[in-house]
């Protein structure tokens, strides 16, 4: 009888739990890999409230974005009951969701623009030293991805999400010179082999 019910009839051993890692086994491999220090910025905290038989029930969002300030950058909503666990949940997904920004030197290399919903954003590069000419909403953005020196102007919907991830939207526009040439098929160095020898 004691073999019998230690046998789970599924097919998962005798244990008779899950395969699938939770949430903390995911969260402690990530912490064991995890690289170098990254910069944390909350964006925004929301707050929302449900009305229950006993009173009113509270529960609270964060926007946190995280970068290290060489091109990648992660961006998470965390949400708890309590604000400082919506901001640790919210750091530990940014930190699970990194990307990576095409950009060289302190500033972006070209115009770019994006819209979302009813935010837009507008990034123009500047010179050495002008520095994050930005709202604090675009400046979070801009200072966890490593931008330097750039000019920015935010249109429309003042909503601080729609106003992130509109900044998002435009900095995954951006593409080098040498990104470009390689989509193009063309190469600076053959090109002018070629010019010089017609010379």
């Amino acid at each position: 009888m004691s073999e019998a019910k230690n046998i789970n009839p599924r097919g998962g051993g005798k244990q008779g739990r899950s395969q699938r890692r939770s949430y903390d086994q995911k969260r402690t491999e990530f912490e064991q890999e995890k690289g170098p220090e990254l910069h944390e910025k909350v964006v925004f905290i929301n707050r929302s409230s449900k009305v229950v038989k006993g009173g009113r029930r509270f529960n609270f969002s964060a926007l946190v974005i995280v970068g290290d300030r060489e091109g990648k950058y992660g961006l998470a909503l965390g949400k708890a009951n309590e604000v400082a666990d919506a901001i640790r949940r919210g750091n530990e997904l940014a930190r699970m969701r990194m990307e990576k920004i095409s950009y060289k030197g302190h500033t972006i290399p070209h115009e770019v623009s994006a819209a979302y919903d009813g935010a837009r954003v507008l990034l123009r590069p500047a010179s050495e030293g002008t520095g994050v000419i930005a709202g604090k909403t675009v400046r979070a953005v801009l200072d966890a991805v490593g931008v330097k020196d750039v000019l920015s102007k935010s249109m429309g919907s003042n909503n601080p999400a729609n106003v992130v991830k509109a900044t998002i939207a435009a900095l995954k526009k951006l593409r080098t010179r040498e990104e470009v040439q390689s989509v193009r098929g063309l190469n600076r160095k053959q090109k002018e082999e070629v010019t010089n020898t017609e010379v």
